[in-house]
């Protein structure tokens, strides 16, 4: 068996890293009653208002059942509200109620979300690089899109 380098060695201490920081948000945001994904939710719809459950679940990367479900938690709770549009009444509006801005606006940003928020800012070039690492990384782990 080869000794481990220093590159290796630090590359799986800043994956690793990463990893830890993932799931103690995870944690966190779960302490306050809601997870992760449904504060990435109530941000997005912060952010650019009203959408649709196709357009959360695109947001998410989740299909529209996993989407349906979690909007169904989230109005529940009193975060938000679907409403059948007006045009179509196949296509349902999910929007923020009060509550849900509050607790936008206040709930701890970390992990995917400030990942989402970090990411937007970076110039396309260094876009390109962490893509291309993600991708390889990817690869490594043999995980397909659909995962």
């Amino acid at each position: 068996m080869t000794q481990d380098t220093p590159e290796y060695i630090d590359t799986i201490h800043n994956f690793l890293t990463l990893h830890r920081c993932l799931r103690r948000y995870s944690r966190q945001v779960r302490a306050e009653g809601i997870g992760g994904r449904k504060v990435s939710a109530l941000r997005y719809l912060l952010e650019v208002g009203p959408r649709t459950i196709g357009q959360l679940s695109d947001y998410h990367y989740i299909s529209d059942s996993s989407t349906s479900e979690m909007v169904a938690e989230l109005a529940r709770l009193g975060y938000v509200t679907r409403t059948r549009s007006e045009a179509d009444h196949r296509v349902v509006l999910v929007e923020l109620t009060p509550a849900g801005c509050d607790f936008a606006r206040s709930a701890p940003l970390g992990g995917i979300p400030l990942l989402r928020e970090r990411l937007r800012a970076l110039p396309a070039d260094r876009l390109e690089r962490i893509k291309a690492t993600l991708t390889e990384l990817n690869d490594l782990l043999e995980v397909g899109d659909g995962s």
